[in-house]
Parts: structure tokens; sequence; C-alpha cells
């Protein structure tokens, strides 16, 4: 399923029909993966294992949906994402591995995204064109007008996503993504998406925000759509995903949406990382699911124990792994190898 964009049976008015059970029941995989993976992480920051967590739970119902459609592949003709630090579920969809996510959050020399020397949930992947995480805010809807330039030049349908937060969108370089995504002599293939969880840090979506939704901001700018959605429900989630790639494919221009979350472990570790009461996407899911008849109570305990176990083995395994040397910091920094004025071992 990854990298292809499922075609519906259009003639299905049940949103559940149209995805087929097949879809559906990996959809909840991946969602209880993510879960438990972020748990694991959560875990790990309260026991000293890592330093920081930062992660989404509570997105996985907009997030897994979104990285099953990407055109995964290295160049052009491929998808581009420009991801924030709530993505785990979108690379978790494109075919991440948890127990690599695992090393960046124990700051292992085998995490492959960074070496161990990033934050955890901070993806950087060449070869699927996810661009890499910055921990600060929303400069990634500066760098995605750079690929999609560099799309539209290329030619065929290839597109860049982007990804933020809600709180966000107060900042100068979203903006800056609207306005040179709808210029009129070129517009951008960028899928412009806002995952609004409520919450700045701790600071309450409806006492900042006044244009109502997020996805107004689509209503100032000719030609762009804007669409908010419940990003909790991951079948509504996959369709409108759907809707907006291939808008974006046929047309080469944006398409702003706005998908509505739960936050359910807070902010980050620093604000504690408990679980707090909001609706849980995989909860709901779960209970549609058995009401059709798709999944039994003991088919879906099973997916959560093959999960919890998977995640186990994994961080038992990075336990063992050795975490990065002094001397190697500027490993990765420089394409052609360090400069010979930098620092070497046992020398400064």
């Amino acid at each position: 399923m990854t990298g292809k964009v499922k075609t519906m049976n259009r003639r299905s008015s049940d949103p559940y029909e149209s995805l087929g059970p097949e879809l559906l029941k990996k959809m909840h995989r991946l969602m209880v993966l993510n879960r438990v993976l972020e748990e694991r992480l959560i875990k790990m920051s309260k026991g000293g294992d890592g330093f920081f967590w930062i992660g989404g739970p509570g997105e996985e119902g907009f997030g897994v949906p979104l990285g099953l459609q990407v055109r995964k592949g290295q160049g052009n003709d491929f998808d581009y994402l420009h991801l924030h630090y709530r993505s785990s579920g979108i690379a978790l969809a494109m075919g991440a591995k948890p127990i690599d996510t695992i090393r960046q959050m124990r700051t292992a020399v085998t995490d492959p995204y960074s070496r161990g020397r990033n934050f955890v949930n901070h993806y950087c992947i060449p070869k699927w064109n996810i661009m890499p995480v910055s921990p600060t805010i929303e400069t990634q809807y500066s760098t995605v007008i750079g690929t999609a330039i560099a799309q539209k030049r290329h030619g065929g349908d290839g597109l860049s996503i982007v990804t933020g937060g809600d709180a966000g969108t107060a900042e100068g370089d979203f903006h800056s993504c609207l306005v040179w995504a709808t210029r009129p002599a070129n517009p951008l293939p960028i899928l412009i998406v806002v995952v609004n969880n409520a919450y700045g840090i701790s600071t309450p979506w409806k006492d900042q925000h006044g244009e109502g939704s997020i996805s107004n901001w689509a209503k100032a700018f000719e030609g762009m759509p804007g669409k908010t959605i419940n990003g909790n429900d991951p079948v509504e989630s996959y369709r409108a995903i759907q809707e907006a790639i291939e808008h974006i494919r046929k047309t080469r221009g944006p398409y702003l949406l706005e998908a509505k979350t739960s936050r359910l472990h807070g902010h980050s570790s620093s604000s504690g990382a408990n679980r707090v009461d909001e609706v849980d996407c995989i909860e709901v899911f779960e209970a549609e699911l058995k009401k059709r008849g798709l999944m039994k109570t003991e088919d879906l305990k099973k997916v959560w124990s093959d999960c919890q176990k998977e995640c186990d083995e994994a961080y038992n395994q990075v336990k063992k792994e050795p975490y990065p040397e002094p001397e190697d910091i500027w490993n990765g920094v420089f394409v052609e190898g360090v400069d010979k004025s930098y620092p070497k071992k046992g020398g400064s």
C-alpha cells in the first residue's frame, strides 16, 4: 500500500466499504504500533533512557493514513516530506522501523536518522525524500517551498508535503508558504498540513486564533482549496488526504488541510507526558471495526500484543548498543569529510 494511492470504490456511500477490510486492518495495526512505540519512548524518558521526549500520541488517526499515501522514493519524481516532531505515524506507515526511533531516543550511535545526535522523532530518510526534521518551530513551511519549486520545474506529478502544529501557524514561515504556494505566475504543488491538537505547549488554541478554522486562511488565496477534518477519524482522514493529493497531482497547485486531533500525553516530557482525558482515535476506530464485524476483541488484543512484543524486543536490543564517541561529532556534517581545522581525536 505504501507509495500508492488506493483507488476507492466511488459507488459506495459507506466510507468503510470504500476502503475495504484489508486497508482498514492495516491502518489499525500501524496506529497501534505507533501508540505502543510512543508509550515506550515516554517510559524511556521517565526511566533515564533518553534525555527528552516529544511525539504524537493521539495523532495516529491522521499520520498513518497520510504515510500510507505518500509516493516514496528519492528525487523529484517522488513526494518530498517536510515533517515536524509529531510525525512518527507518517514515518512508520511509510516503512520506518520502531527500533530506529528507539535508537534515536536513547541517542545510540546506531540511530540512522542523526547518529544519536538529535531529539527523538527527528527523522531524516534521504531514500524516501524525508528531509531532516528541525527542532525549530515551523521552519519546515519555508523549506518546503524549495522542493516544490524544483518539482514544478522538473515536471511530472510529484508533490511536497509539509506538516506542522496549530500554534506554529502564527509564525511567518507558515504564511510565507501560503504566499509562495499561490503566486499566480507559479503556483506550487504543496500539501500544506496543519495538525491542530488544540494546544500550543500549554496555551489553548481557542484563546489565540481568531480565524475560526485554520483552513480559512485558504480563502485569502484565490484557487487554493482549504478543508478542516476530524483527524481522530482515520477513515475520514484517508479520504480527505486522498482528495487533496489527487487535486495537487492534477492541478500542480497547493491544498491547505487542517486535521483536528487529540494530544493524549501533553506537550512533551517537559510537561510530564502523563495521559490526559481526550478522545482516543484508536479506541473509537476499534469500536467501529468491532461493530461492523471486521475485527473481534481477540483480534484486537493480538494486534496490541504483537506490537508490544516488537517494541519490547527492539528496546532490549538497543540497550546493548553503544553511544557515539566524542571524536565522531563531525561525521556526516561535511560532504567531503572533516576539514583539517576541526579538532581531531586526542587534540584540540
